[in-house]
């Protein structure tokens, strides 16, 4: 299992020491598809892994950024779904579970920063309630619907080791993943 000074991504290691942003993980690394691990002790460095996760994120730009997309094997998830031209609202779960799930809605057009380049419609619950605990440790109930319930959604998946991409039609995903193969192979060149 890795701690916090053992990210998975090396470049990221460096950047433990100051204020700088993550590099952002991307498909087809295949720690994405690692369930996290939950988080036991919210002490400083944990504060400034969220914080630079928070750097990250916005300057994506993104509205959410699970822990597992930097590296980073804890159960841990930043959101900010206020718009862009108004103050920032960074929001923190950790240890998020889905308590209740009702209803369907499509997300349309969603997109992933580990999934760059890419967007598709999504089915989602319309509405949800996710249990966790804060920053500061304090437990905390959230019931969502609309965007929020398609972030947090987004979110928690990642952290349980799956993509989007996974919940739409084999087709798109097979497009997607060739696209990307194709890429790849001519970076390599």
């Amino acid at each position: 299992m890795k701690s916090i000074s053992e990210p998975h991504n090396k470049s990221n290691e460096q950047q433990h020491d100051d204020m700088s942003k993550f590099n952002i993980l991307t498909y087809p690394d295949i720690f994405l598809s690692q369930p996290t691990q939950p988080l036991d002790n919210i002490d400083g460095k944990v504060q400034e892994m969220i914080d630079k996760m928070a750097l990250t994120m916005y300057d994506a730009p993104g509205i959410g950024l699970a822990a597992i997309q930097v590296g980073w094997d804890k159960s841990v998830l930043i959101y900010d779904i206020s718009p862009r031209d108004e103050s920032r609202s960074l929001q923190v779960l950790i240890n998020p579970k889905v308590i209740t799930q009702e209803g369907e809605i499509l997300s349309e057009n969603e997109g992933c920063l580990s999934v760059p380049d890419f967007r598709a419609d999504v089915k989602r619950a319309a509405s949800i309630t996710v249990e966790g605990h804060d920053r500061d440790g304090n437990p905390m109930k959230i019931d969502a619907e609309g965007i929020l319930a398609i972030v947090l959604q987004h979110e928690i998946d990642h952290l349980n080791g799956t993509l989007f991409i996974e919940r739409i039609s084999s087709l798109k995903r097979q497009m997607y993943k060739r696209r990307v193969k194709k890429k790849l192979s001519a970076g390599s060149k």
